[in-house]
């Protein structure tokens, strides 16, 4: 069975849902319950968190990218949980224009299908009665999706509270906490998001200062009353819905190489495929035994003159090549090319298995949904495969002289000049594969 949920949300990003999220899954995590937590939308990041704040993986879903049955798939993730918390992302109906699988891509779709009642989160700075206005619309604007109540962020003093909440009872808004404003909790960030959460030494000690700051201040029984799920969501499939690439896969994994959605790494054991790690920042190569590399993104950029001294990481890497597929994502295909160039302008020799060259300090931000129609294998497809993912990255394509891996387009069927490359046996795409697209766009 599958427990009931609800969906934390805002009007806007920078609002405190993140803030309310972990503190919430941190607090009821500690007195013992179960909380599953997933992530609306193509985030890498927050998912971490969420791990770290519940003990349970947290996993991503996305009605733009995933297919229903996938959809179905990711809630036995939540077998033998207590509770069900999800985070959205940006505003609570954010998407894109056109719509992909099963919707443009908004929390707002989530919370609707899976039945999980939306806890808006709203910044009351500056305003009072007026944000009953804001919490009004959102709550009837799509009147078929569940709607919980509020928890009014950065209130700035008690009568702020009062006057905040009298306007939330006039518009007939269920009101179910008031946090004041605390600098002192807070997250750092950097350009791709919130700093990942195996670098933040203290995590342990920020999550149990959120989860005391939200029990004080948020009537936490009230919003587990307010939890709900759709019953047709009851008994999930647990068939894998993502192609492995191969059955033993060598995966990159450190800081350097961290965003892989953890979805696809569970489709991938579900279909029965093995996942041996290793470290391109500590030198290491590639499981000799394993059929298949996968470089996914992170921050190359960053650790460029370290990956491009690891020696032993890029000969192996380049012997693997000679006769077993590798593929790389964002930052993972900027290491398989031959240059990438760091912020203060200056080039380093990354592996060489592709002619790429890249410069982080010419940045501008790529960022979207995409598309795929491959021309070319890759691994786990062929050519005519449609996949759907997601392009997050500021580093610019300096050269891309290889033969063109996709053809390549964004939500709103607009092509685009990141095609991935392939040459002999490596192939890379700056767009991270969230699921096998079954509906065109």
């Amino acid at each position: 069975m599958i427990p009931n949920g609800l969906l934390i949300s805002a009007p806007a990003s920078g609002t405190g849902k993140t803030t309310l999220m972990l503190g919430l899954a941190r607090a009821l995590s500690r007195k013992g319950l179960q909380v599953q937590p997933f992530k609306s939308g193509p985030d890498y990041i927050d998912p971490a968190f969420h791990t770290a704040a519940t003990g349970r993986s947290g996993i991503n879903m996305d009605s733009w990218a995933m297919p229903q049955s996938l959809l179905d798939n990711l809630l036995h993730r939540a077998e033998g949980a207590d509770l069900v918390l999800a985070e959205g992302s940006m505003g609570l109906f954010d998407g894109v224009a056109s719509a992909g699988e099963v919707g443009n891509g908004a929390s707002a779709d989530i919370a609707t299908s899976m039945g999980w009642p939306v806890v808006l989160v709203i910044d009351v700075s500056g305003q009072a009665q007026s944000a009953a206005a804001t919490a009004k619309g959102f709550s009837e604007l799509r009147p078929e999706m569940p709607f919980a109540g509020v928890v009014l962020n950065r209130v700035a003093s008690p009568r702020h509270e009062m006057l905040s909440r009298v306007g939330m009872e006039q518009a007939g808004i269920t009101v179910l906490g008031a946090l004041p404003r605390n600098p002192d909790i807070t997250l750092p960030e950097r350009h791709l998001g919130l700093v990942q959460a195996q670098e933040k030494g203290d995590l342990h000690d920020v999550l149990e200062a959120m989860a005391d700051f939200v029990e004080k201040h948020v009537d936490v029984e009230m919003m587990l009353k307010m939890a709900g799920a759709q019953d047709h969501y009851r008994a999930p499939n647990k068939e894998a819905t993502v192609q492995p690439p191969g059955q033993r896969i060598a995966l990159a994994q450190d800081a350097a190489f961290s965003f892989v959605y953890p979805h696809v790494a569970d489709q991938w054991r579900v279909a029965g495929s093995e996942i041996l790690p290793f470290s391109p920042l500590a030198d290491e190569a590639p499981d000799p035994t394993a059929d298949i590399c996968w470089l996914p993104g992170g921050y190359p950029e960053l650790h460029a003159g370290a990956l491009a001294a690891a020696n032993h990481f890029k000969t192996s890497l380049v012997s693997f090549a000679a006769d077993r597929p590798v593929h790389g994502e964002c930052g993972g295909y900027m290491a398989m090319g031959d240059v990438l160039i760091d912020k203060d302008g200056v080039g380093h020799q990354m592996a060489g298995l592709l002619g790429l060259e890249t410069s982080y300090a010419k940045r501008k931000m790529h960022l979207g949904y995409r598309h795929a129609s491959l021309t070319k294998p890759m691994p786990g497809y062929k050519p005519g495969a449609r996949l759907r993912g997601h392009e997050f990255h500021y580093s610019t394509i300096l050269k891309q002289p290889d033969q063109p891996l996709a053809d390549v387009k964004d939500a709103n069927d607009q092509a685009i000049p990141e095609t991935g490359s392939v040459r002999g046996n490596a192939t890379g795409t700056f767009f991270h594969l969230i699921s096998e697209g079954r509906k065109g766009n």
